[in-house]
Order: C-alpha cells, then structure tokens, then sequence
C-alpha cells in the first residue's frame, strides 16, 4: 500500500506535468508559427529590397542610355548625316556628363556601322582605373561578321533584335574587364545608324548582390529566364568552362515566389522575383537556419521546465500528512494553469513541505508567464518591423509620397468608384537641373511632393516617375476637384529658393470618371497622360480635364500602340 506521502507526491507531479505540459504545448505551437511565418516575411522583404535596389540601379543606367539615345536621334534629324562629325562631338560631351552622373560606369561609347559611314567610326571612353574617362581606340567593326550576334555581342545584338537590350556578363574587348552592358540601336529614317550603349562595371553588380544577407548562409544570387546564373557569389561563371556551371534548380524555373527545394543534399527555402532587364533574383537559405531561431527558443524553454519540473518532483517527496486544505488550493491552481489562466493567486505561506511547494509553483507560473511574455514581445517587435520595412518600400524616399509599387499595391481600393486621375509634371525640368543643378532640382521635387500631400493627402499622392507625379481621389466632384487643384496651383507657384522665387511652371492632365471594369483605371491614367501630353503642347503651365470615355482611352491606346509598331 502507498502511503500518504506518495499518493500526494504521485497526485502533485501528475498535475504539475499536465499543467507544464500544456503551457509548453501552447507555447511552442505559438513559437513556430511565429517563427515560420516571420522568417518566411522576412526572406520576401529581404528580396523585395533587393528586387528593388536592382530595378532602380538598373533603371537608372537603362534612362542614362535612353536619354542619350533620344538626344542623339533628335540630333540626327535636325542637322542630318551631313554634319556627322558635328553631331559625334555634341552627343560625346552629353554622354560625357550624364556617364559621369551614372554609378558604376566603366565605358560609354558610340559606335557608328561602317555602312552608314566608311569616316566616322564613333567613340569609346573608358574609365580603366577610377580616375576617369580616357578615349580609347575604338574596336573595328568590319573585323567581325556583324550578322553573329556570338560576336561583339554590345554591337551585334541589338543591331540584330532593333530594340534596346541589356547583355549578360562578358569579357569587354581589349580591357579584359567583366561588365555587363545596355545598348540602344540608333536609327535615322529607318536606317540604322549605329549603337549607344554603357558598361557597368560587373563588380557593382555583384556588391549589391553579395550585401544581402540573411542568417549565416543565405545568399542572393542572379538567373536568367532560362535558368543559367548570371551571378552567384560562389561560382564564378565567366571563369568556368560552360558545361561546369551549375543550372538553377528546376524548381527555381516555374513562377512560384516561395518554393522549398534541396540543393546538394541541403533543404533549401528561397523567394524569387523577376528585374525589369529580364533577370531574375533569388534569395535562398538553408531550411535549418530558417527554422533555427525558434527551435532554439523551444529548447531553452523546454530545459528549464523540465529543470523546474525535477525541482517539484523533489519538493513534493518532503510533504508531510497534514496538507490538505493548502494541497487543495495547489490543485485547483494547477488546473487553472492547465487551462491557460496564469493570473492565481496561492495564499498559503508555511513553512512547512507544503509551502515549499506553493513557492516553487508560484516560481514556475512566473517563469511560464516570463517566457509568454518573451514570445509575445518577439512577435511585436517582428510585426513593428514588419510595419517599417512596408513603409519603407511603398514611399518615395526623396518626396514622401507614395511610389509606383504602392500604386500597383493600392490598384484594387479604386475599383468600382468614382474617381479623378491627375497626371502632372514641371514644365521644363530638365532645364531646371541644367541650370541650377541637380540639387536644386530635387528640391523643387521635394517641394512638389509637400503640395501633392499638402492639398491631396498622403493617401493618394504617388511619384510616378522622374519629374511625373499622380493624384488617384475617389468620391470627390468635379467642383470640389478643382478647387484643390486652385489651391495647389498656388502653392506650387510660391516656390522660393534662398528668397527667391523659382521660376518653374506646372502642366497636369487629369479625367474623372467611375472604374466600372477592372482596367477602367489603366485606361484612365492614360487617358489621364495623354491630356499632360495636350496640356504641355499647347503652351504648358496648363491644367487640361474631361470627363472619362472609354471609347477615348481605348482609341488613345489604339493609337500609341499603332505609332509604336511603325516606330
């Protein structure tokens, strides 16, 4: 027969199991879902920003080229072939500045085809050691078939596909230098004249790659749509032989975002997002790691409580026969921590087994709430971050308002309302940053921005672009409407820099209407920008509005798209 002593020892362990188990139970499944859920937010924010970082970086040297493209082809039809020499040196000093304004710039060139002129070859400049751009003989063309689009890839792909391109990583002739470039076919007439291209110093690349890093071995790495790496930070692909660099796995090749794979006998989790230039990027971390945090959290918590548990355990075995009033309580108090209720409150203070045990028991509920405490704090502190890096990538970091991500993001809300869509830009911006500088420029951009969100708010407010902003505002007349367009009119035309009034000008489009079919919106913006386009050809400083006709927007887009085909 058992006596006493141990029944309550034996009564006494079974609750206190039942009641930390229960806890643990309720504590790790809180843990893991935390944890998963958060490491998966954070691989996706992680390659979001780097998605982003890329695009802009990317975008920048593509606007660099475009813009010296346009000014070329503008040139070229203004003064014709007669004056190529003439023409060369404007376009070499304007590629000049705008490279120097371009990060990460190795070369720039202009390459006139032989058959266009057997005189002017064009110009190379490269900045081989960082101290700046030296002119460098020029490789000749009619050493290369031009139709092997294998050769002088720079020159030969986009002569070939007639449309702008970027080309993946290469070894640039004569400088043996990894870059990777984008060129712009230039045409006069529809007769091809030559290339404009940049190439970007493969390094640069590769730094913003190489600086995402997420636990001790993830890593971020380049594919392109066919699945071969561009880059990685652990293969160097320009040095191995073809048939030695790794493909990306096939699961990496469908269009899933989130996908669990194994690589080289290593569980692997990774997010993936396509760039604008074509590539795609991959962020990827070994499951283990992702799942480390919180498995060490789990362990810990489940040590100490079975170090408490060997505690009780002991303690209970010194209770004496007369304890049943305060063993009572103790067990009314067990079965309320069982349930999840850790606010109870034990009275009983002897001195005697039974007190020792009521201690200790007050000890673990404090523990239990201690590590509660602990995992409730952690996941505030994961959605507060959570909030901060959203806000970070739906803001326009120079104006305030919202970018075009946000726009993408806040598509749906302005379904099936009533809305106006106001495209709007500074006159003559360009100007701006050539003769005052670009300082000023983004001044009077941040300054744009304060009256955007000053009359509109900051809820409908977005940089679309450049010098190209946007108002997206539902449920407000037309009257209503322009009244805050009269108030921004005057703000904007209160511009002062150093006490002195900015001599710049505004012209805005906008149309209103309701966004009864899903790309009523697109429709509208377009719409929306094809009023701007009015407004700056008839003098600019002008706000043009009207009221939607989809039959219009579809025309417009009718339109543009015949004129891009005959372009």
């Amino acid at each position: 027969m058992r006596s006493i002593r141990s029944r309550i020892t034996i009564i006494i362990i079974i609750a206190v199991i039942l009641s930390t188990g229960s806890a643990l139970a309720l504590g790790i499944t809180d843990v893991v879902e935390i944890g998963q859920s958060s490491s998966k937010q954070s691989l996706q924010l992680l390659c979001e920003n780097g998605e982003k970082n890329l695009d802009s970086y990317f975008n920048s040297v593509g606007q660099s080229v475009d813009m010296v493209a346009s000014y070329a082809e503008a040139d070229l039809e203004s003064e014709g072939e007669g004056n190529l020499k003439e023409h060369m040196e404007k376009v070499n000093i304007f590629f000049g500045k705008i490279a120097r304004q371009t990060s990460g710039v190795k070369t720039y060139y202009y390459r006139i085809d032989p058959e266009f002129s057997d005189k002017e070859k064009g110009f190379w400049f490269v900045d081989a050691d960082g101290n700046g751009y030296v002119e460098h003989e020029v490789t000749d063309i009619t050493q290369y078939d031009i139709n092997d689009t294998s050769q002088l890839v720079w020159y030969t792909v986009p002569r070939a596909s007639k449309e702008p391109v970027w080309i993946p990583p290469y070894i640039t002739d004569n400088l043996d230098v990894r870059v990777i470039s984008y060129n712009v076919p230039i045409y006069l007439h529809n007769r091809f004249v030559g290339v404009i291209g940049i190439e970007i110093d493969y390094s640069t690349m590769a730094e913003q790659v190489d600086n995402i890093k997420l636990y001790e071995h993830g890593y971020a790495y380049l594919n392109d749509s066919a699945g071969n790496i561009i880059y990685h930070p652990y293969v160097d692909v320009l040095t191995l032989p073809e048939d030695e660099i790794p493909q990306t796995p096939d699961e990496l090749k469908g269009y899933e975002k989130f996908i669990r794979y194994e690589y080289n006998g290593v569980e692997k989790e990774a997010y993936r997002l396509p760039l604008q230039n074509g590539m795609i990027f991959n962020v990827s971390v070994p499951v283990s790691e992702i799942n480390g945090t919180w498995k060490s959290l789990i362990r810990r918590t489940v040590w100490v409580s079975l170090g408490l548990l060997v505690i009780f355990i002991l303690l209970a075995w010194q209770f004496a026969s007369h304890i049943t009033k305060p063993l009572s309580e103790l067990a009314k108090a067990s079965e309320r921590v069982s349930e999840g209720d850790y606010d109870v409150e034990l009275k009983y203070n002897g001195k005697d087994e039974v007190g020792v045990l009521t201690s200790s028991f007050r000890s673990l509920i404090q523990h239990l709430k201690t590590y509660i405490n602990e995992i409730n704090t952690l996941n505030k502190n994961l959605q507060e971050d959570n909030i901060t890096l959203e806000a970070a990538t739906i803001r326009d970091s120079l104006t305030g308002v919202k970018n075009r991500f946000a726009l993408r993001r806040d598509y749906d809300t302005y379904y099936e309302k009533n809305i106006h869509i106001m495209m709007i830009d500074i006159d003559d911006f360009k100007s701006v940053n050539d003769n005052y500088g670009h300082s000023v420029g983004d001044y009077l951009l941040k300054k744009t921005g304060d009256a955007l969100l000053d009359n509109f708010g900051a809820e409908y407010s977005y940089r679309y672009g450049g010098d190209e902003f946007m108002i997206v505002y539902p449920d407000i007349s037309e009257d209503d409407f322009r009244e805050l367009i009269k108030e921004l009119i005057s703000q904007l035309e209160e511009i002062y820099l150093d006490e002195k009034k900015l001599p710049v000008h505004f012209s805005a489009g906008y149309v209103y209407g309701e966004t009864i079919l899903h790309d009523d919106l697109r429709l509208m913006l377009r719409s929306a920008d094809s009023l701007l386009y009015k407004a700056k050809k008839t003098g600019k400083n002008t706000f043009i509005g009207e009221e939607y006709s989809r039959e219009k927007a579809e025309s417009i887009q009718k339109r543009e798209e015949e004129s891009f085909r005959q372009w």
